[in-house]
């Protein structure tokens, strides 16, 4: 069982920058998030939680929605089992939970389908205007 820990959230104005950070906790031996696709997904009030941005285990692609391609970007790093998401250019509409995803399967599945083996617990993201 991997649990997933999420930082950084918070209030910000339009235009802002936030950073979240994705922790491992609990991980056994072996279990890394190394092994994981790793994504960041969001569920604004009303609405279906969405596909934000993923990596793969390398490290080495990056998938991005069209909503954040340019603004936001996402990061790994496996010697400290940590995934980032660096969020600039803050938009309202930005205003969500975020959630932070690993995934056994192939990153693309993760990206097309919003399917994880693990979620973390969400963290609230407002972007005033």
């Amino acid at each position: 069982q991997v649990q997933l820990v999420e930082s950084g959230g918070g209030l910000v104005q339009a235009g802002g920058s936030l950073r979240f950070s994705c922790a491992a906790s609990g991980a056994a031996s072996g279990r890394t998030l190394s092994r994981y696709a790793m994504g960041w997904f969001r569920q604004a009030p009303g609405k279906e939680r969405e596909f934000v941005a993923a990596i793969t285990r390398s490290g080495g692609t990056t998938y991005y929605a069209d909503s954040v391609k340019g603004r936001f970007t996402i990061s790994r790093d496996n010697a400290k089992n940590t995934v980032n998401l660096q969020m600039n250019s803050l938009k309202p509409e930005d205003t969500a939970v975020y959630y932070c995803a690993a995934s056994i399967s192939k990153t693309i599945e993760l990206v097309s389908s919003s399917r994880a083996d693990y979620w973390g617990q969400g963290t609230q993201v407002t972007v005033s205007s």
